[in-house]
């Protein structure tokens, strides 16, 4: 499934319209503890928190997420915008709350692998 596909399908909000919608989800992991994320998320991944500061722009890309969704309408700060840009991070917020989120990603066929 392309991150595309999951915007559309959950109605996100795109936070980083600069960059591309086209790469493959390949599961997905929820978590708020940075290390927790960055010791078991992989590669292709899309990551459900409600985290907004620019430490999880940089996580994103330090594993090389596929996307970010922030839950729950939580704030996310311009500067990890603008760190998700220069990183080639996507990253999305909803008003669900991430058990909504993480319920509707596995409805559409994305586990944890």
């Amino acid at each position: 499934m392309k991150v595309k596909e999951i915007m559309e399908a959950l109605n996100l909000k795109l936070l980083t319209p600069e960059l591309s919608l086209e790469g493959d989800i390949k599961g997905g992991y929820a978590s708020d503890l940075l290390s927790n994320v960055m010791g078991q998320a992989q590669s292709g991944m899309v990551w459900v928190t409600m985290q907004g500061h620019q430490n999880v722009a940089a996580v994103a890309s330090l594993i090389g997420l596929a996307a970010v969704i922030v839950a729950g309408d939580a704030p996310v700060e311009e500067d990890t915008l603008k760190k998700a840009v220069l990183n080639e991070v996507v990253i999305f917020t909803t008003p669900l709350s991430s058990y909504d989120v993480i319920g509707k990603l596995y409805a559409l066929g994305i586990g944890n692998s």
